[in-house]
């Protein structure tokens, strides 16, 4: 007997090989096609491409929603402006009013109605009692809260309100709001919806 180790003539047992496949055409395709809408995504949201938008400007039209306007697009932002600081406490910046507290303006009659004489009296003398809007009662007391407005920032924050939410009606110049004030000098507030209603418009 031999101590002498055996020598197999069998083959070893082969390992592992590597093989070559290629990618899917599909996956290389949609790659592709998330990488431009990325881009194209980044390129409308992130301003980096454009030397007049940078931080905190997320976007040529917030940027744009900054700067100065004139004639009509002017007077209406400055009175949405003006209408967010000192109505929109109350009435809500999207105009549809708060349970409770302050009628609506979005669809209101008041706001729709074919003048606006009505419609300035209100924020220049305040109005208190009961009135109906959009078939609700409202029993409420609002302070004059234009009457220390400019003729001009009245008449944006009301031609405002009659061309917002939804309502189109015709804008009101500050002719319009100088020659309701000089109607309207040394009046108490309006005393509910039949006082309201005796006011031509």
């Amino acid at each position: 007997m031999s101590d002498e180790p055996k020598i197999s003539n069998s083959q070893p047992e082969a390992g592992p090989t590597a093989t070559s496949s290629t990618v899917p055409m599909w996956i290389f395709s949609l790659t592709l096609v998330l990488i431009y809408l990325g881009a194209v995504y980044f390129d409308h949201h992130g301003g980096w491409f454009d030397s007049q938008i940078y931080s905190p400007y997320m976007s040529a039209d917030e940027l744009d929603s900054y700067q100065p306007k004139s004639g009509a697009a002017a007077m209406l932002a400055q009175g949405k402006k003006t209408y967010e600081m000192i109505c929109g406490i109350c009435h809500g910046v999207d105009g549809l009013g708060k349970p409770g507290q302050s009628p609506p303006l979005a669809g209101s009659e008041w706001v729709n109605a074919k003048g606006d004489k009505r419609l300035a009296m209100i924020p220049l003398l305040g109005l208190a009692g009961s009135v109906t809007v959009k078939g609700q009662n409202w029993n409420m007391s609002m302070a004059p809260m234009g009457a220390g407005l400019s003729d001009s920032d009245l008449a944006a924050v009301l031609s405002y309100i009659r061309t917002s939410w939804g309502n189109k009606d015709e804008p009101v110049t500050p002719d319009d709001v100088k020659s309701v004030r000089a109607i309207v000098a040394g009046h108490s507030a309006i005393n509910g919806e039949a006082q309201l209603k005796t006011i031509p418009e």
